[in-house]
């Protein structure tokens, strides 16, 4: 089983629907993803802009000025080297601008959709991209949550923005696909793509699940707030894991490390015997066997 990355979510807004407003500010944002870093996470993402349902966009030159300093901030400490830096963003300047300062990975939640230049941008750049499943920005996209097979029809639509990324010159190793859990998805639906992860790691490109604190997981824990959620991610950042996720991105980390590191590990034991107690269940069957035909 390949290992399952976590990647640390650094927001630069106000009005994140999780942690809006806590990292406005660059020494905030940094210190911020020095502490993920710390706790284990593997990837940082930052963005600029809130996607969540029903924000409102932000101007590009805003979204610059909130998510430059902060990526070349993170590039400028020594013991950032190895971590990569992905930019979370849907217009194709930005990402150029984030890429120049330091950034190796597009994180586009639109998929293409929002900027027709994103996917020649990022051919060009030569980073990798992460494909998302999009129907629409946040102030309408619930509207846009019908669906008659949600795990078919994402499937379909994922992949034909993958072919038109392909077209465009991206390479498919450089691809990343996530389904974008409450993107355009309603709590059930959310949960039906994450019961059926097989269908999207078996598009061939690395598969990224973004379900930090998301709601479908509130309408489970009875309307719990979306800070008091983080166990529940971390059950499901352990799904992910035993079902071959390349990473899960998240607003905390030491217990999604946690969960992975446990997943992982019990893969490893389980491995070179799949059923592990098989043989004592099929001598007790024997026994069973023997008493009935001659006890």
């Amino acid at each position: 089983m390949s290992h399952t990355r976590v990647m640390g979510i650094v927001n630069v807004t106000p009005d994140s629907f999780s942690d809006g407003g806590l990292y406005m500010t660059p020494d905030r944002a940094i210190a911020h993803a020095l502490a993920m870093v710390r706790q284990g996470a593997e990837i940082l993402d930052v963005g600029g802009e809130s996607t969540r349902p029903g924000a409102r966009r932000v101007a590009e030159s805003e979204e610059l000025h909130r998510v430059l300093p902060v990526i070349k901030g993170l590039r400028a400490r020594r013991e950032l080297d190895a971590v990569p830096v992905s930019i979370d963003t849907v217009r194709a300047r930005v990402a150029r601008a984030a890429v120049g300062a330091g950034a190796t990975i597009v994180n586009d939640v639109s998929g293409g959709l929002v900027d027709a230049q994103m996917f020649g941008t990022v051919a060009r750049l030569g980073v990798d991209y992460v494909c998302q499943h999009w129907r629409g920005f946040g102030a309408d996209m619930t509207e846009r949550a019908r669906y008659g097979d949600v795990v078919g029809e994402v499937h379909e639509e994922l992949a034909e923005r993958v072919a038109a990324a392909r077209r465009a010159g991206i390479p498919a190793e450089r691809i990343i696909v996530d389904p974008g859990l409450g993107f355009a998805k309603l709590g059930e639906q959310d949960w039906q793509l994450l019961g059926h992860l097989d269908v999207f790691t078996s598009m061939g490109h690395r598969l990224l699940i973004g379900a930090s604190r998301k709601r479908f997981l509130g309408h489970l824990l009875g309307g719990r707030e979306a800070r008091e959620r983080d166990a529940a991610t971390a059950a499901v950042s352990m799904w992910c894991a035993l079902h071959g996720v390349w990473a899960v991105r998240t607003h905390e980390v030491s217990a999604q490390v946690d969960a992975v590191a446990v997943a992982e590990h019990l893969t490893a034991i389980a491995a070179p015997n799949p059923l592990p107690g098989a043989g004592l269940a099929e001598k007790s069957r024997c026994r069973g066997s023997v008493r009935r035909r001659f006890g």
